[in-house]
């Protein structure tokens, strides 16, 4: 009789999903030559390009390139690989944190120094509006998303104890109404099965992923959207008018000296963000941990993320820019530099998505589509009605279901003076996150055991 050997059998039981290139300075250069030839093809007046991308957006190719590369196993963010001998090694890339983390805030301080503040407040309510439907639509969608699959496959809501599949769902609603922080705090409050918790994690990343998707393709048809909307894009024309205007006149053929002026206002702000992030989140997180266990506790959990804190402080310091002689070099190419490092960012967002993802747990894919369904149907309805512009639309999902690593990009995409707009809002969804995430998961208790 054969017996099998331990490592033969966590040979079987885990798959090596090694992808062709691990490397991470070869795959940023996969990346980088995507990313160029997006724009070449993109800039192409007439022909076959010319036409593909009057449906397709370049920013949404920034996105799938990537994700079809991880699709068929030639990069990946992360794997495990399994030796011969049956030793396992987890591997991953980090071109997602050093993207997040050092160029969306030198991105962020560069497309906010010619930001008009003024102009910005008076885009007037409709902004706000928008992402609170967007978080009325998650709080709303979880419940109602449980009850309709629940319907057709009991089982995919049910579970008991730690396993219950409630449990998990609000570690998405935090995640989808504030961030990351947020859906560390629901997985505490509620104590769901931290074994369980990669299912979770996996039907966020593919649900909010294609709905991001879906927004980048709307970018694309957006004057068509508003029409049907019957949306007064007036102020937000006006705004981006302004700056363009400022920026067509000071425009120049930037000098080594703009040059590295502008990276030391990148990067300097990077380095003091990350200094200043490090500093307030660890006095935040003695505050929270001293409060009260529960729910007082983790209502202030976003409080304690070095990431909340690198966002807000970025945000500050390039307004605060704004108001100096700095703003001029908005001229120099402030922006264009800034929508490069967007555009590496959203193709190593890309990379986090396998496609094939979406066939590995049906049901709970199913209960997210459904989800972010009516939050989209919800958004939609209200816009209909305000006569509220795609572009609101747009941010306000996003800065509850993308927070402030795709708010910015969504925004950007429009005109890289409105990237701001998508920051505060998402910056607001990490204040209301816990309070919304708790309200959802109520609900969807009380839908799981109807």
């Amino acid at each position: 009789m054969k017996t099998t050997t331990m490592q033969e059998q966590v040979q079987e039981i885990i798959e090596d999903t090694t992808p062709l290139f691990t490397n991470d300075t070869i795959v940023f250069g996969l990346l980088m030559i995507a990313l160029g030839l997006i724009f070449y093809t993109s800039s192409q007046k007439e022909g076959f390009w010319a036409s593909f991308y009057k449906i397709v957006p370049a920013l949404f190719m920034a996105y799938l390139i990537p994700a079809v590369l991880t699709t068929a196993g030639i990069i990946s963010p992360e794997w495990m690989s399994v030796s011969e001998t049956g030793s396992i090694t987890e591997g991953s890339s980090s071109l997602y944190y050093v993207s997040s983390r050092y160029l969306l805030p030198a991105a962020l301080v560069l497309m906010t120094l010619s930001i008009d503040l003024k102009a910005v407040f008076n885009l007037g309510p409709k902004a706000l509006i928008m992402f609170l439907t967007g978080t009325v639509g998650i709080i709303l969608g979880g419940p109602i998303a449980v009850l309709l699959i629940g319907t057709i496959s009991p089982e995919t809501v049910g579970g008991e104890g730690a396993d219950a599949v409630w449990r998990g769902l609000s570690t998405l609603a935090g995640s989808w109404i504030g961030g990351g922080a947020n859906q560390t705090a629901m997985l505490e409050v509620y104590g769901y099965n931290q074994a369980l918790y990669g299912g979770m994690v996996f039907v966020d990343i593919v649900i909010a992923n294609i709905w991001m998707a879906i927004i980048l393709i709307g970018i694309g048809k957006s004057a068509k959207i508003d029409k049907w909307l019957g949306a007064d894009t007036s102020a937000i024309e006006a705004l981006k008018e302004k700056v363009s205007n400022y920026s067509l006149e000071k425009e120049r053929n930037p000098s080594l000296t703009d040059l590295m002026v502008l990276a030391a206002i990148a990067f300097g702000t990077v380095g003091f963000a990350h200094f200043g992030a490090g500093y307030m989140s660890a006095i935040f997180t003695d505050f929270v941990n001293g409060l009260e266990k529960g729910l007082t506790r983790n209502l202030f959990t976003f409080l304690s993320s070095s990431f909340f804190w690198m966002i807000s402080i970025t945000t500050i310091i390039g307004i605060i820019l704004s108001y100096t002689k700095l703003r001029s070099y908005e001229g120099a190419g402030a922006s264009k530099f800034g929508s490069v490092f967007i555009y590496i960012l959203v193709a190593s967002i890309g990379m986090k998505m396998d496609l094939m993802l979406i066939f590995d747990n049906l049901g709970l894919i199913a209960i997210g589509a459904v989800w972010m369904a009516i939050h989209a149907g919800l958004l939609i309805l209200i816009a209909k009605l305000i006569k509220a512009p795609y572009f609101f639309l747009a941010v306000g999902s996003q800065a509850n279901v993308g927070g402030a690593a795709s708010a910015p990009i969504v925004a950007s995409a429009f005109h890289p003076s409105l990237a701001t707009v998508g920051v505060l809002l998402a910056v607001f969804g990490y204040a209301i996150g816990t309070i919304g995430a708790v309200a959802c998961t109520f609900l969807m208790q009380l839908a799981a055991v109807s």
